[in-house]
């Protein structure tokens, strides 16, 4: 009769949710200057946009994918591709390969963001404090963007970007505050701590059965 051996593999990689928090925090720290009127958009921003904040939350979501993080793999795969699809919408258009979008439609899209950002916020109350405030502010940042669409009113373009400038720092200080809580906490506290403030890391042992 064989005999069954349970083992256990400690997942011992990095937390990869401050990378995410970055790459989001950043690119929307910089697409909101130039919504609040401070620089024009350019390769800059776009740039930020399929690199940082695109492909590298992409990445980040797959990596919290393998840690069983259903809410992290969730969030950056999903923002990640939202700056992909954003950036497309932008560059589509002057290749002639798709017409540019209306008011209408970007309303839609925003409204459709902004959706899927509240369910998320609403997840953020089983996690920390800090997320809470960034995906509240991300909520009314999408909203925000919407009614200018819908209104082609400049102003309220113009407050989204402020309020987006501080969604963006938000985000920076939550992805921050890990990395560095992780460098300066007590060695015997590190991991405590991020469980209790990382939550978008899941460090249970995956189970292996060895017939």
């Amino acid at each position: 009769m064989a005999q069954t051996t349970h083992l256990s593999i400690k997942d011992s990689t990095a937390n990869p949710a401050p990378l995410g928090l970055l790459g989001f925090g950043l690119t929307t720290v910089l697409l909101n200057l130039h919504n609040a009127g401070l620089f024009p958009l350019d390769s800059m921003i776009l740039a930020m946009g399929i690199f940082y904040g695109g492909i590298g939350q992409v990445i980040v979501g797959i990596m919290e994918w393998k840690k069983n993080n259903t809410f992290g793999a969730t969030a950056f795969t999903s923002y990640g591709l939202f700056w992909l699809t954003l950036v497309a919408l932008i560059i589509l258009p002057q290749t002639g390969y798709a017409a540019k979008p209306t008011a209408a439609s970007m309303t839609a899209y925003l409204i459709m963001w902004g959706l899927f950002s509240a369910g998320l916020f609403v997840g953020t109350f089983k996690l920390n404090g800090k997320l809470q405030v960034v995906f509240g502010l991300l909520v009314v940042l999408f909203f925000l963007l919407a009614l200018g669409d819908a209104t082609g009113n400049p102003q309220i373009k113009t407050l989204a970007g402020f309020e987006g400038i501080i969604c963006g720092l938000s985000a920076m200080y939550a992805g921050l505050s890990q990395v560095l809580g992780e460098l300066y906490a007590p060695p015997a506290k590190a991991a405590a701590s991020l469980t209790a403030e990382g939550v978008l890391e899941d460090e249970e042992a995956e189970p292996l059965t060895v017939a």
